[in-house]
């Protein structure tokens, strides 16, 4: 096989959600890029219209679901609309998920719920509906969960929910690759530590808070810098394709080297 075969995704039918997202836009322009056949889903229709637009104009045949991952039914009816659309599917990216920040003694319960079903619960079910059809498929697949470097840090400032819902992701990530190995189904998580997104601009600006909150920051990343988007490409098209035939249960962290120290 050439070396430019290993990471050829043109033609293959990929369902990413939360494509309105920082990460999932990038997910989704990497691989509409890559000649991929897309199903782009969120929850904020202009967002995912436009992130869907500039996935067309790089050529991408696209399709959108408005709606969120928050039931089996929403789940099953993405992966059907990926099947209906482009007759099969192969790559899953979950970019789909949502932090709540709070000291542990002043969050409120259904707050810390409501990140546990975001990011852990939707993936797995999401993760559920794209194993079915892979399997039903009989070729293998490629699952790409997100998970985060708080997956194995803890954080000082109320990231109890969070944390805990990223550690569980790698435990979904781990556990349902050990039970798909046979099936040629690989299941992997991109583990991405602070990068740039709405939620973290400020971080990037010349405010006195976030030069300090960044200068720490990076005092801890070997790379010297925050991450941005496009530093995902590259992990997730890697996750996507069958470069990654034979790595399978891992967290591959695009993180600067953060959690190296």
């Amino acid at each position: 096989m050439k070396s430019s075969e290993l990471f050829d995704v043109s033609g293959r039918s990929a369902l990413i959600t939360g494509a309105s997202g920082a990460l999932g836009a990038v997910a989704a322009r990497t691989l509409a890029g890559a000649g991929c056949r897309l199903t782009l889903t969120a929850g904020t229709t202009d967002a995912l219209e436009a992130v869907a637009g500039e996935c067309r104009e790089l050529g991408a045949e696209v399709a959108t679901v408005n709606a969120r991952p928050e039931s089996e039914a929403a789940a099953d009816a993405m992966v059907e609309k990926a099947v209906e659309t482009h007759g099969r599917l192969d790559i899953l990216v979950v970019a789909s998920g949502i932090n709540r920040v709070g000291m542990i003694e002043e969050m409120a319960p259904d707050a810390f719920v409501d990140v546990m079903d975001a990011n852990v619960t939707q993936s797995w079910l999401l993760a559920r509906a794209a194993t079915r059809q892979m399997k039903a498929q009989g070729d293998g697949g490629k699952i790409v969960l997100v998970s985060s470097t708080r997956g194995i840090l803890g954080h000082p400032a109320g990231y109890t929910a969070y944390c805990a819902s990223k550690a569980a992701v790698d435990g979904i990530t781990k556990a349902l690759a050990c039970e798909l190995g046979p099936t040629g189904i690989t299941v992997n998580a991109v583990g991405p530590t602070v990068f740039r997104s709405v939620l973290t601009d400020w971080m990037f600006t010349d405010a006195p808070k976030a030069v300090k909150t960044r200068e720490n920051i990076v005092s801890r990343i070997p790379k010297g810098r925050l991450g941005e988007p496009e530093d995902l490409a590259g992990p997730l098209l890697f996750l996507a394709s069958r470069a990654s035939d034979f790595y399978t249960g891992h967290i591959l962290y695009a993180d600067g080297g953060y959690t190296a120290g």
